[in-house]
């Protein structure tokens, strides 16, 4: 393996461990903090429900009956949620010595052959942190604290990152798709304008 193949192999593995901390962080977050806005969210809707008859629609009560069945599923990961944090943090460490021997790496002109046994033990390590089975938005969550808040210009170095490609979830720029495509049938169609007046009491 010459340099450059191992500069591009301590990216690709920093990449899976940054990534993998990110999404840990990112299911604790929501964990963490959805059920406290929703709670907030639907106390300030039932108080002002008492001010404003319009807000006592059968499509707004649905909406957080909706918000409390999504509180009750987020639920069922607090157990876990220390769990989470915990292997965050461990991930975190990983990534931050992929970021060292990357430079280790980028400046060495011995033998490489200590660095790749660096990166196997490393490799080795993170694969037995974290948990696989995440809490559902986590991905995307962790796509945006992954490359919209983290230094990854070392990592985009070798990777070479794309906006639609990689920075952005599939699954993501797929619903806004699905979701403009529908919003334009209803405004060419009419029934945006009945669909908005059935919502009226």
């Amino acid at each position: 393996m010459n340099k450059d193949d191992l500069l591009k192999h301590i990216a690709e593995t920093a990449y899976n461990v940054g990534f993998g901390a990110k999404k840990h962080f990112a299911t604790y977050d929501i964990v963490a903090k959805a059920p406290g806005w929703i709670s907030l969210i639907s106390l300030a809707f039932g108080i002002y429900a008492l001010v404003f008859d319009e807000l006592n629609t059968k499509f707004i009560s649905a909406t957080f009956i909706i918000l409390g069945v999504a509180g009750m599923y987020i639920t069922f990961y607090d157990a876990k949620k220390t769990d989470y944090i915990n292997s965050g943090v461990a991930l975190t460490d990983h990534f931050n010595e992929l970021k060292r021997l990357y430079g280790l790496v980028k400046s060495s002109t011995g033998s490489l052959d200590p660095h790749i046994q660096k990166l196997e033990e490393i490799e080795r390590q993170y694969t037995q942190v974290g948990s696989s089975h995440q809490i559902a938005l986590s991905n995307w969550y962790a796509h945006y604290k992954f490359f919209w808040e983290q230094q990854i210009g070392w990592i985009d170095e070798q990777l070479k990152f794309k906006l639609l490609r990689d920075k952005i979830p599939l699954s993501l720029s797929a619903s806004m798709f699905i979701a403009l495509v529908v919003f334009i049938y209803f405004i060419f169609s009419g029934d945006i304008v009945v669909t908005i007046c059935s919502l009226k009491p």
